[in-house]
């Protein structure tokens, strides 16, 4: 262990049980998942494999988020509040995060019964309505990229993968053509419908070749300010076939 990580460790303060509380989130959408606890076996494990382990006080044994349903959590960074006593860890979610199903533990919000956010005793607990921008973006890709690992019966998008790239591939250049119709037509909820299509079949699109939404953002963030480019990157572009050389039969003259 070098000086670094042992002046590390001496900022971690567990508390009389052993244990620290560890805020999971959500990379790119900033989103909180989840809350556990780690002991230092757990924070040991999580550092050393990239993945998040935490400590069940339940069942007094350690646990791997997603062992058994496969949402893993892999570690992009780990941070240690100014008390020393809570963790930070920004994570890239593979799947729901929440046991329930939800993205994230934190989908229920306290209100009032007009379902006003307000800070008062008494409160009613309503579902929270889903994040939106890139955190949308992201949970739509985890699903997709589960259903091409884990393909089930009657699931559209493992059909999209079942059928090969030319299939998916078909159905973003229809669906590329509804949005110009719908724009033609002028007819708002239309447009965002057909959008919206055309962008879900663009992530099954990136999803087959295990390209993460976060690279289009980077990519838009890269252009932003910047002259246009008019040609993609050199490395994705293919090279034209040279047509043939047609060259004339070379025929010997024979002497009569």
């Amino acid at each position: 262990m070098s000086d670094a990580d042992t002046a590390w460790w001496r900022e971690v303060r567990f508390d009389r049980a052993g244990l620290i509380p560890a805020v999971v989130q959500e990379r790119g959408s900033g989103r909180v998942l989840m809350v556990a606890c780690m002991n230092r076996e757990s924070l040991a494990l999580t550092i050393t494999t990239g993945f998040t382990h935490f400590w069940s006080r339940s069942r007094k044994s350690l646990w791997k988020k997603g062992e058994t349903s496969g949402h893993t959590q892999r570690v992009v960074a780990l941070r240690v509040d100014c008390d020393g006593d809570t963790l930070l860890v920004e994570v890239k979610q593979k799947g729901p995060a929440c046991h329930t199903g939800e993205g994230s533990c934190f989908f229920r919000r306290a209100a009032d019964g007009r379902g006003k956010q307000r800070s008062a005793v008494a409160l009613d607990w309503v579902r929270d309505p889903a994040a939106g921008g890139q955190a949308v973006l992201d949970r739509v890709y985890a699903v997709i990229r589960d259903r091409k690992a884990h393909p089930r019966e009657g699931s559209y998008v493992a059909s999209l993968f079942a059928g090969g790239l030319d299939r998916i591939l078909k159905k973003v250049g229809e669906e590329a053509g509804e949005v110009v119709i719908a724009s033609k037509n002028g007819a708002p909820e239309q447009i965002v419908w057909e959008t919206a299509d055309l962008w879900f079949h663009t992530l099954v699109a990136l999803g087959y070749h295990a390209i993460p939404p976060e690279a289009v953002f980077a990519e838009l963030e890269r252009r932003f300010g910047q002259p246009p480019r008019t040609t993609p990157p050199r490395a994705t572009r293919r090279r034209a076939r040279a047509a043939p050389r047609r060259t004339k039969a070379k025929t010997r003259s024979s002497k009569a």
